[in-house]
């Protein structure tokens, strides 16, 4: 089983290559956003755990979010691997996963980080912002937090897994098609898909 981890700052493309991958190679997708809106919309047990942390305004505790992930995991047996999206962002959460895939008896295969710098970042996201409407784009002192929040919280993530060998920094700031390009020369050769 292919299991990867895609970072990004915000304003890197990682929404867009994550698609690109799943169609590429048959991952099943799993962000933590969506997970918690769903267990959320269908009152799961975890969903209406979460929902109590999220009604105070405190962030979900990692043993929720974990649960959640676990169940992702037991619904698709038959998975060629998975694509990790927002999680984990702290190094006890990456331990966590770590834990609960080695339960599974998998592991991480890869993380992957696609590597922009901070003036290209902000030019794509005050751009997105002017077509998207998204208030957090529009701001570039709100963007320049955002960056700096996303590699404060990273960086000790990015170096769990580089001690085990699994961490590659990918440029990204060519195009869609050069970026997945250069994304997909690090996933092939462990993920081999039919031509």
């Amino acid at each position: 089983m292919f299991n990867l981890i895609l970072f990004g700052p915000p304003g890197s493309g990682k929404g867009t290559q994550s698609e690109l991958i799943i169609e590429k190679y048959g991952l099943i997708h799993i962000s933590t956003g969506v997970l918690l809106r769903n267990e959320i919309a269908e009152h799961t047990p975890l969903g209406l755990e979460a929902k109590k942390f999220m009604d105070k305004g405190q962030l979900v505790p990692d043993e929720v979010v974990i649960g959640m992930i676990s169940s992702v995991l037991d619904a698709h047996p038959q998975a060629k691997g998975f694509i990790f999206d927002g999680f984990p962002r702290t190094s006890a959460q990456a331990e966590a996963l770590d834990k609960l895939l080695a339960l599974k008896k998998t592991a991480i295969t890869l993380v992957l980080s696609l590597e922009v710098p901070e003036e290209e970042l902000v030019r794509r996201l005050l751009e997105r912002g002017q077509t998207s409407g998204r208030s957090d784009d529009a701001n570039e002192a709100v963007i320049r937090a955002r960056i700096t929040e996303y590699h404060n919280k990273t960086a000790p993530v990015a170096d769990h897994y580089a001690r085990f060998g699994k961490f590659q920094q990918v440029k990204g700031d060519g195009n869609i098609e050069e970026t997945f390009a250069l994304l997909s020369k690090e996933i092939t050769p462990f993920l081999k898909q039919p031509s």
